[in-house]
Formats: structure tokens, C-alpha cells, sequence
């Protein structure tokens, strides 16, 4: 899905970019993959951390379970 918008961004600034010069419209294009990759790393680091908090409760969840049959 993050692909899907990033390459919409890309298609609506491409459009956008028809009118201009062209280095205008290069270091326009150079900043719209720029924020492209930067919303496409912001998804990634989004996963990332939500991959590490469900880890992280899976091992607390362990480890309660660790002690509860400690005490017995």
C-alpha cells in the first residue's frame, strides 16, 4: 500500500512538472523521490517498531508464564 502512494506522489508531481523547465522540473522530481523514500522508510520504521512491541509482548508474556511455573 505505502508503494501505491509513493507512486502516486510520483505520477501527480510528474504531471505537475510538464510546464516547467527542465532542471526546474529534474530537481523537482529529485525532491519528490526524495520525500517518496522518506514515506516509504517512515512505513518501514512503522513496521519495524510494531514488529518489536508484538515481540516484546510475546516475550513478556513468556516469561510470566516462566515464573508462574517457577513458584510452583
Amino acid at each position: 500500500m505505502t508503494k501505491t502512494i509513493a507512486l502516486s506522489l510520483v505520477i501527480a508531481a510528474s504531471l505537475g512538472l510538464s510546464a516547467c523547465s527542465k532542471e526546474e522540473a529534474e530537481n523537482n522530481m529529485d525532491a519528490v523521490a526524495n520525500m517518496s523514500d522518506n514515506a516509504m522508510d517512515a512505513a518501514d520504521n512503522a513496521m519495524d517498531a510494531a514488529m518489536n512491541s508484538a515481540d516484546n509482548a510475546m516475550d513478556a508474556a513468556g516469561n510470566a508464564t516462566d515464573n508462574v511455573a517457577n513458584a510452583m
